[in-house]
């Protein structure tokens, strides 16, 4: 592998991370809106053109798993920590004590699948199939977020969960 995309596959995970714990941080200190939950899955799934690229294209049913296991797997912590209730007229997110610990966690899952994953295929397929994750991972969180967005602003209601109900109370 080239030295420089070695390194780059080791540093731009961990500065993603922390890019993403900033902005949750600022997120938990400014109200809610559609926009604002759809918005980041939307300009997320315009990764997939990389796989019009042949060295990024991966088998189907690997792509199916990696979508499937963000959904299903990587997306409940985030499900369970994620809160959103009333404040006037205002939708807010509670911030949960245990997200920062979340977030760290699934970074360090993936930097270790990463070094176990990057053996069996080629770095571009690696960075496929994390972006799969990730898709999956982000895609099912936000529209669970959406979903008791809308519940909130329709009903009126003060408190409301993510997740089909299924938020800890941290």
């Amino acid at each position: 592998m080239i030295p420089a995309l070695s390194i780059a596959l080791k540093v731009m995970p961990v500065a993603g991370g922390a890019a993403v714990i900033a902005w949750r941080i600022q997120e938990t200190r400014r109200p809610v809106s559609a926009a604002g939950i759809l918005i980041p899955p939307l300009g997320m799934s315009t990764g997939f053109s990389m796989f019009l690229w042949p060295p990024m294209r991966v088998p189907l049913t690997w792509a199916a798993l990696a979508l499937a296991a963000g959904a299903f797997v990587l997306a409940v912590p985030l499900l369970r920590s994620s809160r959103l209730y009333r404040e006037g007229e205002r939708v807010m997110m509670r911030r949960s004590p245990r997200f920062l610990l979340i977030l760290l966690g699934l970074l360090a899952v993936r930097l270790a699948l990463e070094d176990y994953v990057g053996h069996l295929v080629s770095p571009l397929q690696t960075a496929s199939i994390f972006y799969l994750l990730a898709f999956g991972m982000i895609a099912r969180w936000r529209s669970a977020m959406y979903r008791e967005y809308r519940h909130l602003t329709a009903t009126g209601e003060g408190t409301g969960e993510t997740a089909q109900g299924q938020a800890d109370s941290d």
